[in-house]
């Protein structure tokens, strides 16, 4: 038995540490040591809800390259169980500049994708049955899967996905927050249109609107204050999908919950640390809020948790979170 299943998204990172960001353009730079070390948001949410102590597991595709030598050496030091298929064009990869704030860049390079889902509908569905809470990463080969995952989860299914800086529009993103029951996605590239994504997610609704004079933050997430409910508006498409909690995340401005009609803000949380690589800090938070529900949080409570396990992982260099880093619930 499982507490969580994660399908998809293991790679490796190559971090790289530079003075500022944007970097500036010149023909060379001096450099910290340059590592490879295992990444990519399957792997960040795995690892996080392992170090949370979760029973995981993860399904997905790795090369047979030393990228992915990388990534099986970096699982086999924890419990994590894995079930693993060979990836013919190599494992995925990302690069991450970091800044001395912590701040980072990540260049993705998602690598050749099957053409086919690597594993049986039988097989996933048999893990899926093993399991209390299933996140879908938003892979090729996944998304491949999304018509049978959604007959198989159901309604009832625990289940989340992560949509990272989707537009609202892209329409590759749109059949996982379908599915999911839980969808988290970053409010940067969204900005005002986060007031109409839920509504955007329902069965046959258009792409999130972009309101005139495009895109912004107007209303900033005070730290370390109380969640705070706004009501919905008349007028506001801010209404959650058949109750379904959609989690926009901020970064250090914290998060914002869907549901119901209502927004509850949720402060980001003070790092018990410096701040030393960002990197993972979303799949922390992802595996922080499943990690509560499954312990019987309500929504507000899962996403203010899971605000500290973000803010403890970005104390630490890299994914490997040693015991007792991340705040138990």
């Amino acid at each position: 038995m499982y507490d969580l299943l994660v399908l998809g998204g293991l790679g490796v990172d190559i971090r790289v540490r530079v003075p500022a960001l944007p970097l500036p353009v010149v023909d060379s730079l001096t450099v910290e040591p340059i590592d490879l070390r295992i990444g990519n948001t399957g792997a960040g949410v795995a690892l996080a809800a392992h170090a949370l102590g979760l029973r995981v597991a993860v399904i997905d595709t790795l090369g047979a390259d030393p990228a992915g030598e990388v990534v099986r050496a970096a699982l086999s030091r924890t419990e994590v169980q894995t079930v693993l298929a060979e990836a013919p064009g190599g494992t995925r990869r990302s690069v991450n500049l970091v800044d001395p704030g912590g701040r980072r860049m990540s260049l993705y390079d998602p690598r050749p994708s099957e053409e086919t889902a690597p594993f049986a509908m039988a097989q996933v569905a048999e893990l899926i049955r093993q399991s209390r809470h299933v996140h879908l990463s938003i892979m090729n080969w996944v998304r491949d899967l999304l018509p049978d995952l959604g007959v198989l989860l159901g309604e009832d299914g625990r289940s989340s996905t992560d949509l990272h800086d989707w537009d609202g529009h892209n329409p590759y993103h749109r059949p996982f927050a379908e599915v999911a029951e839980l969808v988290l996605v970053s409010g940067v590239a969204l900005g005002d249109r986060t007031t109409a994504l839920p509504a955007a997610l329902s069965p046959s609704a258009p792409a999130v609107p972009v309101p005139a004079g495009g895109p912004a933050r107007t209303q900033p997430v005070t730290a370390g204050g109380p969640a705070v409910a706004v009501p919905g508006r008349a007028g506001d498409s801010a209404t959650a999908v058949a109750g379904r909690p959609v989690l926009v995340t901020w970064g250090a401005d914290g998060a914002d919950l869907h549901l119901d009609g209502d927004i509850t803000r949720i402060p980001a949380a003070t790092p018990p640390g410096p701040v030393v690589d960002t990197n993972g800090a979303g799949d922390a938070f992802a595996a922080g809020v499943i990690a509560a529900r499954l312990r019987g949080a309500t929504w507000a409570e899962a996403a203010g948790y899971a605000a500290r396990v973000a803010a403890a992982a970005c104390t630490h260099d890299g994914m490997e979170y040693p015991p007792g880093l991340l705040p138990p619930p």
